[in-house]
């Protein structure tokens, strides 16, 4: 999308590079890991940037308006309210697809959003294996506040808030079989935070702990990384602890917020960044053009359940309508040119928020690239130039 940057960069390609690439993050990884790696980078033009950036200011300020938190309330289901709300989510994350407009100017659509956190490490390794394996021009940043020393040290001081790094765990459902492990260890390397699995947590009284070579170690401080979705199906496993118990810990991301922002914010955001979106009780008549819009349950993860080829059908079928979401469609544009044909992208804007600071603070971002109908990796198998990528953004 910067043409003076993707002319030299598809030119100079070549497949042993992308093999160097892939080769120097498994070793990182300490084996091959399991979701793809894009060849390329996005290159984001100054233009797009400031869509995407003035797209997220529109959706903060409806975070931070009086009465957010009432208005979300039930966006939390009643058997999953963890106490211990922080005022504020510590994470967001925005998804946009990329499309065109009217006037065939690149258009962020928001897709998706989360109050939870994703590959902030992982993402910073995958930007700087790129500009090592294809000598990126220092013209473009994938960070956005902080240079490379500066942004370790943010996130480092967002996860310990001054704890030593053993009473701070990253908390999973069984971490070392997760897709996204490699981010789990790059999180440990940087900052000392070990991924615990939380059925290995062990709870006396209000007090958490863990063990560690036979040694008890407190927990004070808990990244959460689990998804009440995927915790829920996991009934195997044994747990001292609960999510939903009182426990004298602090919260690197308190659990609630990945229901208050979420796919149940959407409907009252009104802006030109954002789909149509509306809860289905509240729809009055149906659609008569169902095949433009999307139905979405509100609470799942990682696109479980969404119906992308609506019928009246469908429906009909729900019995639970205030439970989803009807939302219309956008059209990706392939607008990453690659050399054999172009390529859709979707960009997750990144933000950390402090308890202390008003504002949220964009630090960092993610893309993903697809030349199947959807993003995704069952819409992408057998391609090349598709999977997981990062944007270098015009400064």
């Amino acid at each position: 999308m910067i043409p003076n940057l993707r002319d030299p960069f598809n030119a100079a390609y070549t497949d042993e590079k992308y093999k160097s690439l892939v080769h120097d993050l498994n070793q990182y990884a300490g084996e091959k890991i399991p979701f793809r790696i894009a060849e390329t980078p996005v290159f984001v033009p100054a233009v797009l940037k400031n869509k995407l950036t003035d797209a997220c200011d529109r959706i903060i300020d409806v975070i931070k308006q009086p009465g957010f938190r009432e208005l979300t309330n039930r966006a939390i289901p009643q058997n999953l309210f963890v106490p211990g709300e922080t005022n504020k989510s510590m994470w967001l994350a925005f998804d946009f697809a990329i499309c065109r407009d009217s006037n065939w100017q690149l258009d962020p659509q928001l897709i998706e959003m989360q109050g939870f956190p994703s590959l902030f490490f992982y993402q910073h390794l995958l930007a700087e294996a790129y500009r090592k394996t294809y000598n990126v021009s220092e013209s473009v940043s994938h960070l956005f506040n902080h240079n490379d020393n500066g942004y370790v040290a943010h996130m480092k001081k967002l996860l310990l808030n001054g704890h030593n790094p053993e009473n701070v765990i990253l908390l999973e459902v069984e971490p070392e079989k997760q897709n996204t492990r490699i981010d789990f260890l790059a999180t440990f390397l940087n900052t000392g935070v070990r991924p615990v699995c939380i059925s290995k947590v062990k709870r006396e009284g209000k007090r958490l702990f863990y063990e560690l070579e036979g040694k008890r170690i407190d927990v004070h401080r808990i990244y959460n990384r689990v998804i009440f979705d995927e915790f829920l199906k996991r009934t195997d496993l044994h747990c001292e602890f609960n999510l939903t118990e009182e426990v004298d810990v602090e919260w690197a991301g308190h659990p609630n917020w990945f229901f208050r922002i979420s796919k149940f914010t959407m409907p009252f955001l009104n802006n030109p960044f954002v789909p149509e979106t509306k809860f289905l009780h509240e729809i009055k008549s149906i659609p008569v053009d169902l095949e433009n819009y999307v139905l979405k349950p509100l609470f799942s993860f990682s696109g479980s359940g969404v119906i992308f080829h609506v019928k009246k059908e469908d429906i009909d079928q729900i019995t639970d309508p205030e439970n989803w979401i009807l939302q219309r469609k956008v059209t990706y544009e392939p607008v990453l040119t690659a050399p054999d044909g172009n390529v859709k992208t979707e960009i997750r804007m990144l933000y950390s928020w402090e308890e202390k600071d008003e504002d949220p603070q964009l630090i960092i971002n993610m893309a993903r690239l697809s030349k199947g109908e959807m993003i995704g990796v069952k819409y992408n198998k057998d391609k090349n130039w598709v999977g997981g990528s990062v944007g270098f953004f015009e400064m």
